[in-house]
């Protein structure tokens, strides 16, 4: 595997998936159907994940592809594979609140070691980096890529006054019980992976989620997060959270830079 060549793909794909998002996005109306878990897809769904499961099994047809919306991928069982949320944030993107994310991730042996995130309505890219670390890459996006800033987590955050970001659409009473643990300076919400890149940049401290994540979900976003020097571990022993699990379903987690003194249960 050449990661340069990989990251570059990704890069790419994320890009051209985000503009058949946003032509859809910018229309009058676009449908919206519900799935078996009751949970919405769109059409920017679907041609976000031909797209960019055409485009990666061209490329990287060794890798085994796991993606939301294609279910004939979800039995497997695997520890390196690619995977892919075309669409992060459907709830967001009905509602045209601008939160919503492309994300694709190479896991390597259970660890989100690449991750691409886009958020095409509001023109930010992060990404991981082949030699380590990660970017947040500034707009215009074109074919080659531009310039890019180094992130990093805050590295020294004030436990008594922490910034803490919490889902719009999936806030519940545990989580706020949760989160009034800590000494908490401000809170912000956003949707999709922005979570992860929001800590990733050190713009947030904590990012707890108390409720079910695929791991199409999380794995871009996290692999930015720890490639800025973040931690994602799991809420009930805070080892890490790892991937390629049964069904690819996360347990409950929290995301943080790690200067921040998790709360015990």
């Amino acid at each position: 595997m050449q990661f340069d060549q990989l990251i570059s793909e990704m890069r790419r794909l994320a890009l051209l998936a985000g503009d058949e998002i946003m032509k859809i996005y910018g229309a009058e109306d676009f449908e919206v159907r519900s799935k078996s878990d009751a949970s919405p897809v769109t059409e920017a769904d679907e041609a976000a994940d031909a797209l960019i499961s055409a485009g990666l099994r061209a490329a990287f047809p060794s890798v085994p592809l796991v993606t939301e919306e294609q279910a004939a991928t979800h039995g497997q069982s695997l520890s390196t594979f690619l995977i892919v949320d075309p669409l992060d944030g459907t709830k967001e993107f009905v509602q045209r609140r601008g939160d919503f994310t492309v994300n694709i991730a190479y896991v390597e042996n259970g660890v989100p070691r690449f991750g691409v995130v886009y958020a095409p309505a509001k023109d930010r890219l992060f990404y991981t980096l082949a030699e380590g670390g990660a970017v947040e890459e500034k707009a215009p996006f074109g074919p080659q890529p531009g310039e890019t800033v180094a992130i990093g987590v805050n590295s020294m955050p004030d436990n008594r006054a922490l910034m803490v970001v919490a889902s719009k659409s999936h806030r519940d009473a545990a989580t706020d019980e949760y989160i009034a643990r800590y000494g908490v300076r401000d809170m912000t919400s956003a949707g999709s992976s922005l979570k992860f890149c929001l800590v990733a940049t050190g713009e947030a401290d904590l990012y707890p989620r108390l409720g079910r994540t695929m791991e199409w979900d999380t794995a871009a976003g996290d692999a930015v997060l720890r490639g800025a020097g973040g931690k994602v571990v799991r809420f009930d022993d805070h080892t890490d959270l790892t991937y390629g699990k049964p069904g690819f379903e996360n347990p409950f987690f929290i995301a943080f830079a790690p200067g921040v003194l998790l709360a015990k249960d």
